[in-house]
């Protein structure tokens, strides 16, 4: 692709939409397609066909998704069920149909089984049941996956989906109510320490383990798939995309809470429901074709948490 390949970032305002963004400025791209909601709702399928159409994006990046966390999916289970799919039919078919060069489906570890083998291999996918609390978003994602793998056997298209672990910063959302957990933790204790580090209550027993991915890194490695990467060089056209960095959420709470400054109390609320016991990512399919995460734990906090300074701090 060269500076002037039109690009579309269905979901640019997003974590990873916005990351991408960024990372294609860097690199001098001039026709970076955008859209809002208000602009083109992915969901209405006659739109996103006129806007493909007309437009002949020579790559697209599908970031966008409802998406939240462990409350958020376990309470607007049909939402998170009907808008996903939505999306990933519209943009999917929308892009075979006008002869989209590459797409590029950003998916979820919450893909595959909860009692999966770690780390969790791409050969996972439809092997066991589902973590029932995220179940209907994960079936949408599942559902984009395989439909990128049938267009490309039935089409001979060149798309990809990408599986990325638990992603945070820069443009997170920090909604206590929808988001994931490492941003509510940032807001959590920034509140408490502008309260007089006042105690700090987090779900769930601390025990299960998590792997977080820098949303830059992210977008690193989608550009560079997108470069790289030939859908029938990996099978289903399925990555996994980690970092390799993998902690226990009372560590992750206790390095948020050094980030803020906090030094208050952290109280465990045992009764909340923890999630999948543990999520790590197998990124061995990727590392083989030359990539890697390059921003560790520590600096992505204090990133991030600058960020959340700069953008939501009263």
């Amino acid at each position: 692709m060269t500076p002037d390949s039109p690009i579309w970032i269905a979901g640019h305002r997003g974590l990873v939409g916005s990351a991408v963004v960024r990372a294609l400025q860097a690199r001098g791209h001039r026709n970076v397609l955008l859209r809002t909601h208000a602009d083109l709702d992915l969901t209405r399928q006659a739109d996103v066909e006129a806007f493909v159409a007309h437009e002949r994006p020579a790559l697209v990046v599908l970031a966008a998704a409802k998406v939240g966390g462990i409350q958020a999916n376990n309470t607007l289970r049909y939402d998170f069920i009907q808008q996903n799919l939505a999306i990933a039919a519209n943009v999917i078919e929308a892009c075979r149909r006008h002869g989209v060069g590459r797409l590029i489906n950003l998916g979820s570890s919450c893909i595959y089984p909860r009692d999966a083998a770690q780390p969790m291999a791409e050969e996972a996918l439809l092997t066991g049941p589902l973590e029932a609390t995220n179940e209907p978003y994960a079936v949408a994602k599942i559902a984009a996956v395989v439909m990128v793998e049938s267009c490309n056997r039935q089409y001979g298209t060149d798309y990809l989906s990408l599986m990325p672990t638990n992603l945070y910063g820069p443009g997170d959302n920090y909604d206590l109510n929808g988001s994931h957990v490492l941003p509510a933790l940032i807001r959590k204790f920034h509140e408490a320490t502008t309260a007089g580090h006042a105690p700090v209550t987090v779900w769930g027993s601390g025990t299960p383990r998590r792997e977080f991915l820098h949303a830059d890194d992210l977008a690193e490695a989608i550009l560079f798939a997108a470069e790289h990467v030939r859908a029938a060089d990996v099978p289903r056209g399925l990555l996994n995309v980690g970092s390799g960095q993998e902690v226990t959420i009372r560590e992750l709470a206790e390095a948020v809470q050094r980030t803020v400054g906090h030094t208050g109390p952290l109280v465990w609320d045992a009764a909340k429901p923890d999630g999948t016991p543990r999520k790590l990512q197998d990124t061995r399919r990727l590392d083989a074709l030359g990539w890697k995460a390059r921003i560790t734990l520590a600096d992505g906090l204090h990133r991030t948490y600058q960020d959340f300074l700069r953008e939501h701090a009263r």
